[in-house]
C-alpha cells in the first residue's frame, strides 16, 4: 500500500518513472472513518435522542430564519441528494458520462465507492439508532447518523476530483458537498454531528477504494477521452503517415 512506482512510454521514448503514493492518503481516510465510529459511539451512549447542545441553538437559528428562498433550493438538493432520484438519476447520469467519455476505469471506481457507502451509511444508521430533529420538512427513513446526502454528496465530490485531478472539480465539489450538509439541517432532516459524519465517510471510503485503483486511473486519466461516438486513432512508433517504416 506505500508508494508504487511503475514505468510509462512517454511519446515512444524511453519508460518514464512514475510515483504514485498511497499509503498516507489511505491512512488519513481510515482516521476519518476511525473518527465517524467514535462519534457514533458518543452519539450513542449519551443517549441517540439527546442532540449536543451547539446543535439544539442551530437548528433553532435556522428554524427561524426559514423562508421560501432558502426552502426552494435546500427541497431540490433533497431530491439531488439521495433518495430513488439520487441513486437512479444522478449515479446513472455520471456512470454513463464516464461510459461515454472512455472512462471505464472511473466509473468502475465511482461504482465501488458508491455502494460501499451506501452499506456503511445504512450498518452506522441502524448500529446507532439516532432519532431525526422534530422539526423536520422532508419525508426521511429513520436514523439520523449519518447523514446520507452528505456522505453521497462527499462521495460524488471526492471521486470525481480523483478522477479528473482539475482544481475546479474540487472547488465545486466542495461548495457542493458543503451546500448538501447545511441543507439537511435547514430541513431539520439532520443534526450538524449528523452531516459531518456522512461528510467524513464518503471522503474516506472514496479514498480508500481509490488506493487499488491508483495505476488504472491514473493510465487513463492520460489517454485522449473524445465520447465514444468519435473514432480515437492511435499513433504507431516507427510507421510514417504512408504506412511505411521509418528508419
Amino acid at each position: 500500500m506505500d508508494d508504487e512506482d511503475v514505468s510509462e512510454l512517454v511519446d515512444g521514448a524511453a519508460p518514464a518513472p512514475v510515483r504514485i503514493a498511497r499509503l498516507w492518503w489511505v491512512v488519513s481516510a481510515a482516521a476519518a472513518l476511525l473518527l465517524v465510529v467514535l462519534l457514533g459511539a458518543v452519539i450513542f451512549y449519551r443517549q441517540a435522542d439527546k442532540p449536543f447542545g451547539f446543535e439544539v441553538e442551530w437548528m433553532g437559528e435556522l428554524v427561524e430564519a426559514r423562508a421560501p428562498v432558502f426552502t426552494v433550493p435546500a427541497l431540490a438538493l433533497n431530491w439531488i441528494g439521495g433518495g430513488i432520484s439520487g441513486v437512479a438519476i444522478v449515479t446513472h447520469v455520471i456512470i454513463t458520462g464516464l461510459l461515454i467519455w472512455r472512462r471505464p476505469w472511473a466509473a468502475l471506481y465511482f461504482v465501488c465507492a458508491a455502494i460501499a457507502s451506501a452499506l456503511v451509511v445504512l450498518v452506522i444508521k441502524n448500529l446507532v439508532g439516532r432519532p431525526r430533529p422534530t422539526d423536520i420538512l422532508v419525508a426521511a427513513d429513520v436514523g439520523s447518523f449519518p447523514s446520507g446526502h452528505s456522505a453521497n454528496a462527499a462521495l460524488i465530490a471526492t471521486t470525481l476530483g480523483i478522477i479528473f485531478w482539475r482544481t475546479w472539480v474540487w472547488i465545486v465539489g466542495a461548495a457542493y458537498t458543503l451546500l448538501m450538509m447545511l441543507s439537511r439541517t435547514y430541513l431539520g432532516a439532520h443534526w450538524i454531528s449528523d452531516t459531518i459524519g456522512g461528510m467524513l465517510v464518503g471522503v474516506g471510503l472514496a479514498v480508500i477504494i481509490w488506493a487499488p485503483f491508483a495505476f488504472v486511473l491514473y493510465r487513463e486519466r492520460r489517454k485522449p477521452h473524445p465520447p465514444i461516438w468519435v473514432k480515437v486513432v492511435t499513433p504507431t512508433a516507427g510507421i510514417d503517415q504512408s504506412g511505411e517504416s521509418s528508419h
